[in-house]
């Protein structure tokens, strides 16, 4: 999947559209990607331990309801907080990285490179909540 690899990346700023999820609220800052499988996935965790800015991942799967109801507010939200840095990875599509993660959505929250807080579940004002005081 060399040259698939390659077209996610041209379009990693547009969205989450690498996992079949393009019809989502668009976003107009740049902050918001989505991990297109493992190596790509590492190299956003990468990223986010090397950078100060803050960063939240959505750990989701297509097949999970809540995680669907959650995500056009995850990707609205990231309009809204424009300094943290979100991400969105499927468990299916990122096997490897993921599979610590019991739980869909989970919520993964990073400040200065490190995790600092989880959120297990779906909420759109919680996760707003989180998101503010993260930022």
């Amino acid at each position: 999947m060399g040259e698939d690899g390659e077209e996610d990346k041209k379009n990693e700023n547009k969205g989450p559209s690498s996992s079949g999820l393009s019809s989502l609220p668009p976003n107009h800052h740049g902050n918001l990607r989505s991990a297109s499988g493992d190596g790509h996935l590492k190299e956003i965790l990468g990223d986010i331990k090397a950078s100060k800015t803050p960063a939240v991942i959505n750990y989701g799967a297509s097949w999970c309801r809540v995680c669907s109801q959650i995500l056009p507010s995850f990707c609205q939200l990231s309009n809204k907080f424009k300094k943290i840095s979100f991400i969105y990875a499927d468990i299916d599509e990122c096997p490897e990285t993921t599979q610590n993660i019991r739980y869909t959505p989970t919520f993964q929250f990073f400040r200065n490179g490190e995790k600092v807080d989880e959120m297990l579940g779906a909420g759109e004002e919680r996760l707003h909540d989180r998101l503010w005081l993260h930022s």
